[in-house]
């Protein structure tokens, strides 16, 4: 059982949204990497709650695909499903492709602005290291162009569908030039939606997103323990 830092709660919410967020986190960090066992005492006694939340977030986190339940024995971190990650890929890829080429056709005013001040804090943590908040500066990047095509609700429904893909680019990322690499191609994107021209906007997208699996075979090879499917 890995032991997490104690964590404080806000006691005006509920606990088990709460407790899914900060567990979805540390998983996605590989701060539980696939394979620790979650016991809900341990939880309860980590977040200072009952187990009855605990119980709650962990089901939320096994529909996600992020954790195997297995009844009267115990809780375990799944292994990252690549068949998932992949299937995910495909989603998003779909989604943003539109989105993309929606925003390059009109977008909405003060847009521009708002991604070069996420790449910005992007290449100050990249600068750091600090690769935790790198990637949620990553996501943001993305967050801001649904929110700007006005379809936040799929970003919810890409991010639910995300876990396995998004365990293996943060598996990826300390790669050297993959941060570099990430950074280049937001610009691209962001230049492209700028100019309002939608095919580069779409040809930037689609290099940004296939970077990780196009090196699957060697993240496999390199976390075996890690990897199914």
């Amino acid at each position: 059982m890995h032991v997490i830092e104690k964590v404080r709660l806000d006691r005006s919410r509920h606990a088990a949204p709460q407790v899914f967020e900060k567990l979805r986190e540390a998983i996605l960090s590989l701060e539980l990497t696939p394979g620790t066992v979650l016991a809900r005492n341990v939880l309860a006694e980590q977040f200072g709650i009952s187990q009855t939340p605990i119980r709650d977030a962990l089901m939320r986190l096994g529909e996600e695909g992020l954790v195997d339940i297995f009844p009267q024995h115990a809780t375990v971190v799944s292994r990252i499903d690549v068949g998932a990650a992949r299937e995910a890929h495909f989603l998003r890829r779909s989604i943003e492709l539109e989105i993309v080429r929606g925003l390059a056709q009109r977008a909405p005013e003060g847009l521009a602005g708002r991604l070069q001040a996420q790449m910005a804090l992007q290449t100050t943590l990249a600068a750091a290291q600090n690769y935790r908040d790198f990637v949620a500066a990553d996501q943001e990047f993305h967050h801001l162009m649904y929110e700007a095509a006005g379809v936040p609700g799929l970003w919810d429904l890409v991010r639910r569908m995300s876990g396995h893909v998004d365990r293996l680019r943060r598996l990826h990322l300390p790669t050297a030039g993959k941060t570099e690499a990430i950074l280049r191609d937001h610009q691209a994107i962001a230049d492209a939606i700028a100019r309002q021209d939608p095919e580069s906007a779409q040809a930037a997208l689609r290099t940004h997103l296939s970077g990780t699996l196009s090196s699957l075979d060697e993240i496999c090879a390199r976390y075996p323990e890690y990897v199914t499917g």
